[in-house]
């Protein structure tokens, strides 16, 4: 047996190959990320008449284009949780760390647990673009969050007490679109109350609002009453006007990502049967597929169940068995962010003769915190997910199978 160990980086990989007893078949050398030079490793791999497996460290989305190349080409390829392979390395005394060192490293593990090395397929195009979608969302999502408490602090400065009066929870441009107009408490004031009266009422028929005069008093009387903590500047105008620029043009991209998202996620099989499961919509529905991809990929629920994060490796020694233990979290932090995001829909919505929300609540009954009956309820998700997936796939493997006999 040959194992050739990858240590990948940014648009170049570091190639050993070694044999077992550490015999080196070809010492530590630079690979680029191109197609000339990946062939190169290829036709090298092919000459060789011993069953040869090609190991890699898991970093992020660099080993793809490197795993995709090979495995088109009928390389084996295996892929190592990044935590597993630091700590295998770790069992170095001197601890030294470069590029050629890991690649041996990462070699010399591909021998040590050849038996256990399972070939890693790449994700067809459309989940590596649904998947792709589905980061650039969430970090929207997180940027929109930001500057929206952002904005939030600049407004108590400039107007406090604005989001009582105008509070909107279903359309908050209303909020975004008053304090961009307006800026300040000193503005409102210094209009006059029956100007400002007439311009509020104007400007919000333009924008679809329902010009209430009483709302236009009230809006009048606390710019009146309000001590805002900033003078009224250029400075804090441009400031108010920047954030809500900012957080509509986050909110807009987010929008066109989803639309994306959406109609990415309908092209696959499962589509249809995750959004038939309770309390999914076309959003959540797309960002779990985009998030487990490839459901072919997981040789069992419980390997789909560890890609999560919330499995709870055992922990025993001698007599010792351990009773209070933790989720891993060496999963894929986004899918456990999307799953939680599916067990409060389930939560909120309360759905009857659901098994998830059932199981949720036995959990609480039995004395779980909330935080415990969640990732529970998300353990449960997954297993039903798995199984209903995986139905779909095999259905269409049977018709396909008998669809050739004809």
């Amino acid at each position: 047996m040959i194992s050739v160990g990858i240590d990948v980086s940014k648009g170049k990989s570091t190639v050993c190959i070694l044999k077992p007893g550490g015999e080196v078949v070809a010492p530590p050398y630079e690979m680029l990320h191109t197609v000339e030079s990946v062939l190169a490793l290829v036709k090298r791999i092919k000459s060789f008449t011993e069953e040869t497996r090609v190991i890699l460290e898991d970093t992020g989305h660099y080993h793809w284009s490197v795993v995709k190349v090979l495995s088109e080409n009928g390389v084996f390829v295996t892929s190592v949780n990044a935590l597993r392979m630091k700590r295998y390395c770790s069992q170095d005394i001197r601890g030294a760390k470069t590029d050629r060192k890991d690649a041996i490293r990462i070699a010399s593990y591909g021998l040590t647990y050849w038996s256990e090395l399972t070939h890693v397929l790449p994700s067809s195009d459309t989940y590596r673009e649904l998947r792709l979608l589905s980061r650039q969302y969430q970090r929207k999502t997180v940027l929109s969050a930001s500057e929206k408490v952002n904005f939030s602090n600049l407004l108590d400065r400039v107007m406090p007490g604005l989001p009582s009066v105008l509070r909107d929870n279903r359309d908050r441009n209303r909020l975004y679109g008053f304090a961009s107009r307006y800026c300040h408490y000193e503005q409102i004031v210094g209009m006059g109350e029956k100007k400002f009266m007439m311009d509020f009422c104007k400007w919000a028929k333009k924008q679809g609002y329902r010009p209430y005069e009483r709302l236009a008093k009230e809006l009048f009387t606390i710019a009146q009453t309000g001590i805002p903590a900033l003078p009224s500047s250029p400075t804090a105008n441009t400031a108010i006007k920047e954030a809500v620029r900012l957080i509509q043009e986050i909110e807009d991209s987010r929008k066109i990502i989803l639309t994306q998202m959406i109609a990415l996620a309908k092209t696959l099989p499962e589509f249809s049967a995750v959004r038939e499961m309770n309390c999914l919509g076309d959003a959540l529905t797309a960002g779990i597929i985009a998030e487990i991809g490839d459901i072919t990929r997981f040789h069992s629920k419980h390997a789909l169940i560890a890609y999560a994060g919330i499995d709870v490796p055992p922990y025993q020694s001698g007599t010792f068995n351990a009773t209070e233990r933790h989720i891993s979290k060496r999963g894929n932090r986004y899918l456990r962010k999307v799953g939680y995001q599916v067990i409060q829909s389930i939560i909120m919505h309360k759905p009857q003769n659901d098994p998830v929300y059932e199981f949720i609540e036995k959990k609480r009954s039995e004395g779980k915190t909330g935080k415990e009956a969640m990732i529970a309820g998300l353990n449960k998700f997954l297993r039903i997910y798995y199984g209903k997936i995986s139905e779909v796939y095999d259905s269409i493997d049977l018709q396909l199978l008998f669809g050739s006999r004809v």
